[in-house]
């Protein structure tokens, strides 16, 4: 076994041929960043592109309403330089969260700016969250980061102006899009079934009326009444669809539209994204599944 004296020697000896040999430059550190949910994380990827490394408290197909913070999450926001987040009470554990975890980042409310739109909520008027359903907002959210990032890392502001510019492009291409798909639905038939209200700033934006039997948050149950309701409702006035949600349950849904006779729809994407193997990795890819889904059953 080697002495303490041998082991001594061998790191001398090491270090002497280390300064023999030239450095190489280290690659710069990446900026940590911590979202508090999927669709955050992507816009903050875009916008930071190499610079940065962005972890999602809440991954795909999770449920920010009603999600239970981790010991890890505590880590994730001690180590952030940024953290960033959705704000309009959708994270109502965030609060708590980052006090408990330390955290001295700087937090961005990605929704900074934006006009909250006011719905009704268990006899009371609440704001909604939901406000990326809108590609416009979306804009506002992508330059919000862009500017916390800035502040985060100066020394990156013109890679974030350049991928937010470029980021920005992307999403007027994807409002095209969006508007093409929806000129094929008759305006009759723009009254959709979803199984929590997620969709209020769509319909504002694009001229869909959205009826849900929860609230807007997914802790809150529908109630009988309600659920009749929505029934008797879709009968009188021939509302074609009931869709589901991949953030909640789909008996509800499905069984509504047996109860009334319309048809069950494809998933929408209200409050997360997918996995990257399903259709809506992305914010792009979420919009994109949305609106076809949405075309491919109330076109005719």
């Amino acid at each position: 076994m080697a002495s303490a004296r041998d082991v001594i020697t061998c790191i001398i000896v090491a270090l002497t041929l280390a300064r023999g040999f030239p450095v190489r430059a280290q690659t710069p550190a990446k900026l940590p960043v911590v979202a508090t949910f999927s669709i955050l994380a992507d816009f903050a990827r875009n916008v930071g592109g190499d610079r940065i490394e962005v972890a999602a408290l809440v991954g795909p197909d999770g449920d920010t309403h009603v999600y239970q913070p981790k010991p890890a999450n505590a880590r994730e926001l001690g180590a952030a330089r940024l953290i960033v987040v959705n704000g309009l009470g959708l994270e109502g554990w965030i609060d708590r969260l980052i006090k408990a975890s330390g955290a001295k980042a700087p937090v961005i409310v990605a929704t900074k700016g934006i006009n909250p739109q006011k719905m009704r909520e268990e006899g009371r008027i609440g704001l909604d969250p939901h406000a990326w359903q809108s590609i416009a907002n979306a804009k506002i959210y992508a330059a919000n980061i862009r500017d916390g990032l800035i502040a985060a890392d100066p020394e990156g502001e013109a890679a974030y102006r350049a991928n937010a510019d470029n980021y920005l492009g992307k999403l007027d291409a994807l409002e095209k899009e969006v508007l093409a798909e929806i000129a094929k639905i008759p305006p009759g038939r723009r009254q959709i079934i979803t199984t929590h209200d997620a969709f209020g700033y769509f319909g504002t934006a694009y001229g869909f009326h959205f009826i849900a039997p929860e609230g807007i948050s997914t802790e809150t149950e529908a109630s009988a009444r309600d659920v009749a309701k929505i029934i008797r409702q879709i009968k009188a006035e021939k509302i074609p669809a009931v869709f589901l949600e991949n953030v909640t349950d789909p008996r509800l849904a499905r069984s509504i539209a047996a109860e009334s006779g319309a048809t069950v729809g494809g998933t929408l994407y209200s409050d997360a994204l997918s996995s990257p193997e399903g259709p809506a990795s992305t914010y792009i890819d979420m919009m994109r599944n949305n609106i076809r889904e949405l075309a491919a059953a109330l076109a005719n």
